[in-house]
């Protein structure tokens, strides 16, 4: 576990780094997303999430369920930096045959815990994985990451009402509130406000933070783990974190940089 703040920030920096050489080298991806999420990553990865890179699928480890999977370049790249496997590997993005494939695959890569890509499904599988753990007395904890898209969808609102119905308390779902879609603004295209009071009204419990603030986010996780029901983290998030460029801007959503535009971003990132 790293407990410094700012070595947790130049990790996240790193991996932001990775991002960008990895998506500019499979020439496809989501960078916007992906810069946008790494300070989660990395506050779980290294800080909040009892793992173990050298066996990973010890029975008491945290579970994290990743929904929108298309920001799954920042998780691969805290993975690798955590130990699960070589770091030159993550230039193997979204090549034929490589277990890091554009959207989590768990036949490929089992130490991702669940596939994803069609957003709206995997806080019901976090849902079944809390359930399960608790049949079997696992103190384990079930972090599930969703998007904006992923409120989008009514199997989600479905699995907020259960979970809160039954009162699954080692459930966290870290939303992922970047603002931003595929073609623009979430306010304009799907509103979700008043989201925190709609978790309310579901028997969750709410905390929003700055999900760029590595210390909100590890405070966060440690004041949900003692509540009695589900807890949804609202983590607000500038995508494209990092890269003047792409902060902000849905049409950095899903668009590779060009050469010159990695070597831009790469340079602010380094400075």
């Amino acid at each position: 576990m790293v407990k410094d703040i700012k070595k947790l920030e130049k990790i996240a920096q790193q991996l932001r780094i990775e991002i960008i050489k990895m998506i500019t080298n499979a020439g496809s991806g989501h960078p916007a997303g992906s810069l946008g999420i790494a300070d989660v990553m990395t506050a779980l990865y290294f800080n909040v999430m009892k793992h173990d890179p050298k066996k990973p699928k010890w029975n008491k480890r945290d579970r994290l369920i990743l929904s929108n999977g298309h920001v799954c370049p920042a998780r691969y790249a805290a993975m690798a930096y955590a130990g699960y496997f070589p770091k030159k590997e993550l230039m193997n993005l979204r090549k034929f045959g490589s277990k890091l494939q554009g959207h989590p695959s768990y036949t490929d890569f089992p130490a991702i815990e669940s596939s994803s890509g069609p957003l709206g499904l995997n806080l019901s599988i976090a849902i079944g994985q809390a359930l399960a753990l608790k049949m079997d007395k696992n103190p384990a904890t079930v972090y599930c990451v969703t998007s904006d898209g992923d409120h989008n969808e009514g199997n989600t609102w479905e699995a907020i009402m259960f979970a809160g119905n039954r009162k699954i308390n080692n459930l966290i779902n870290i939303i992922d509130r970047n603002h931003i879609q595929l073609s623009g603004k979430t306010k304009n295209i799907m509103p979700l406000e008043p989201l925190k009071e709609k978790y309310l009204a579901f028997n969750w419990s709410v905390i929003v933070i700055n999900g760029n603030k590595i210390s909100e986010i590890i405070k966060a996780c440690e004041r949900a783990k003692k509540i009695k029901k589900p807890v949804a983290i609202i983590a607000n998030i500038i995508p494209g974190r990092g890269v003047s460029f792409m902060e902000g801007k849905s049409e950095w959503h899903g668009k590779a940089p060009k050469k010159e535009q990695a070597e831009q971003a790469l340079k602010q990132l380094t400075r």
